[in-house]
């Protein structure tokens, strides 16, 4: 039998609901966030508690408050002239066919307020156990140990964001959601992995040496790594499937522009880079680079003016000492070849090892991924071309952390990744944007992100800037500051009915479990061959 919270006082449509809440409940296990249902007579208004309030029926009583040991006189107080009142925010309603529907009109006045069931809470969220297989449980409601789930089909319909200051667990959260999309094969993933957390083991924040398993380790035959660093893979236990070797002649000069706040490169210089780029075209950078000790006649040759050419010089000088780079041309390319395991369904985690600068990020994200779009751009041609089923790209989520590095107002119309997240999807294509700062993103990009995962933030600046484009966002921002600072966040946007707080699941040894944990799985199978 579900628990009785309270009842409608008062209230709109626009502002939300007033209920007193019942003597009989402690008001200390009334939490904001909290998800509730109204229960009126043709609808159930499924709704937040946004806000908490201590009231009185006569301001005098507050003049003399009793003292700890009248204990009579408080519990008569307690029955008419004391109480507290909680604002509800309704969210969505449901008639009595079960019909799920935008909230168009109220309940009447004394309707009675309920905790959730377990067939509410699937009934609004999906069920993991769906013979679509299209829902992924990321946690439980507040005091609740019901699976609220993230429907995966609209999730990847949209760029997503997971945002959150340091420290609150932004990693895991991204983790837990990259393991559903491969669970479930609702999308490719390509992880730019800028400190080697997500394709094997990484250490458990809080814990002293605990480790989790990464996604390699969970689906050794699904994921795949690549690395800038294989010295620094090989450390931590495993062979990476490929080794990154890129050749100066991918660099083109949009690379570079997207990186013109980093390298603090003035707009001559970047005029000169493509003066360079008309004459030498894909070996523009090869031939900058080749003539350090003749700037001056070099410049003269393709018409830019010395000093945009040494400066343009001495920036990208620091391109050559990365060992990735190298002045060969093979004939299968790290893009080709991401491609080719991207057409079997495998998932890519770039590792990152010892690279870790924001220069070099921001180079290789920018380098790799405009190729991969200009790939996927070819593929969404010849099938709306051919029309043929065979021929349709798979979806492809990009996860990009820092990612106001690449999509602040000044880079967002520069960088490929302001194009896919304006592009909606268009070419197969989608985000995932991984941030301690949203209000450093440019906010026409914040408004495209179509399913946000918000963990705590305590800059004001980042609560605004998370909830552009958000309906509700007065009541969503008290909210937002009350969040833990661990493993409770607010789920919002195209993926779920309607935003609710959350406990995250837990990354644990059920949870490879529950993911098939495929190296277990591998190791029986191994065994079986041994045997037989």
């Amino acid at each position: 039998m579900k628990k009785q919270l309270g009842t409608i006082l008062s209230g709109s449509l626009l502002d939300g609901f007033l209920m007193r809440i019942s003597a009989h409940n402690q008001f200390e296990t009334i939490k904001t966030g909290k998800f509730v249902s109204i229960v009126g007579r043709d609808y159930t208004f499924f709704s937040l508690i946004t806000d908490l309030r201590l009231e009185v029926s006569n301001p005098d009583i507050l003049l003399f408050p009793p003292s700890e040991g009248e204990s009579l006189l408080i519990d008569a107080l307690k029955k008419k002239d004391i109480y507290a009142t909680a604002q509800l925010k309704p969210m969505l309603m449901v008639d009595n066919k079960n019909r799920v529907m935008p909230v168009k009109t109220i309940p009447p006045h004394f309707a009675h307020v309920y905790d959730v069931d377990e067939a509410e809470v699937a009934l609004i969220f999906g069920d993991e156990n769906h013979p679509e297989k299209k829902y992924f449980s990321v946690g439980t409601p507040l005091d609740m140990q019901t699976p609220v789930c993230l429907n995966l089909d609209r999730l990847t319909e949209r760029s997503n964001g997971i945002f959150g200051k340091t420290g609150t667990g932004k990693t895991f959260i991204t983790r837990l959601v990259l393991a559903g999309l491969i669970k479930t094969a609702k999308a490719i993933n390509l992880v730019f992995d800028m400190h080697s957390e997500y394709g094997l083991q990484a250490r458990q924040e809080g814990k002293e040496l605990s480790f989790v398993k990464g996604l390699k380790t969970l689906f050794p035959d699904k994921v795949v790594i690549f690395s800038l660093d294989p010295e620094s893979t090989r450390r931590r236990g495993s062979m990476p499937d490929v080794v990154i070797d890129i050749p100066l002649q991918s660099v083109s000069v949009e690379d570079i522009m997207s990186l013109g706040s980093e390298l603090n490169l003035h707009a001559t210089a970047m005029e000169a880079a493509y003066l360079i780029a008309a004459r030498y075209k894909k070996n523009w950078l090869v031939e900058l680079l080749s003539h350090g000790e003749d700037i001056k006649e070099f410049a003269a040759s393709v018409g830019a003016h010395p000093e945009s050419i040494g400066a343009l010089y001495r920036k990208l000088k620091r391109v050559e000492r990365l060992p990735f780079f190298s002045n060969s041309t093979k004939k299968q390319s790290v893009i080709d070849q991401m491609m080719e395991y991207i057409d079997k369904g495998k998932h890519v985690i770039i590792e990152f090892g010892n690279h870790t600068s924001t220069f070099c990020y921001l180079l290789i994200a920018n380098i790799i991924t405009r190729r991969i779009h200009q790939e996927y751009m070819k593929k969404t041609e010849k099938f709306l071309g051919s029309q043929n089923v065979a021929d349709e790209p798979k979806k492809l989520m990009i996860t990009i952390e820092e990612a106001h590095k690449f999509l602040n107002p000044q880079a967002a119309h520069q960088t490929i990744f302001g194009t896919i997240a304006r592009e909606m999807r268009k070419y197969y294509v989608s985000l995932l944007v991984v941030d301690q700062r949203p209000s450093s993103i440019d906010s026409e990009i914040l408004s495209q992100i179509g399913t946000k995962i918000v963990a705590q933030l305590s800059d004001e600046k980042d609560i605004q800037g998370v909830l552009t484009g958000v309906p509700n966002a007065p009541q969503l921002r008290g909210i937002l500051s009350s969040l833990d600072s661990k493993k409770q966040v607010l789920l919002l946007g195209h993926a779920v009915a309607m935003p609710v707080v959350v406990e995250t699941r837990t990354y644990d040894e059920k949870f490879y479990q529950d993911m098939g944990d495929g190296f277990a799985v591998k190791k029986i199978d191994q065994v079986i061959d041994e045997i037989f």
